[in-house]
């Protein structure tokens, strides 16, 4: 992949999940306090959901970190467990993709 298409996604990646997580934080900000149990359970159910998402956006996040060192140095587009090169298509959906679709599928399995 060229590399300035891969700042190009990178930075719009980036600038999508910053704001997500600036949302997150505002919602978590605005809830109220309530004595009614079901609204209380409904918004303990949210603010868990609510911290799991924001979980996954800082590693996103953290990742994007990573995709931007390797296209500085050089390495970006290949794969950080064998070096094969991670294939255009999947760097466009997911430009912080760090192995190729059939190495992280092992990897998510553990294997």
């Amino acid at each position: 992949m060229d590399p300035e298409r891969a700042r190009e996604l990178l930075a719009r990646e980036r600038r999508r999940i910053e704001r997500a997580l600036a949302g997150n934080e505002e919602g978590a900000d605005e809830r109220s306090d309530t004595e009614d149990s079901a609204d209380a359970a409904a918004e303990l159910f949210e603010t868990g959901l609510e911290e799991g998402i924001a979980e996954h956006l800082r590693d996103d996040l953290e990742a994007i970190g990573r995709a931007e060192e390797r296209l500085e140095a050089g390495q970006y587009g290949l794969s950080i467990e064998s070096g094969e090169p991670i294939p255009d298509a999947r760097l466009e959906l997911i430009p912080w993709a760090e192995r190729t679709a059939a190495e992280q599928e092992r990897w998510e399995r553990g294997g």
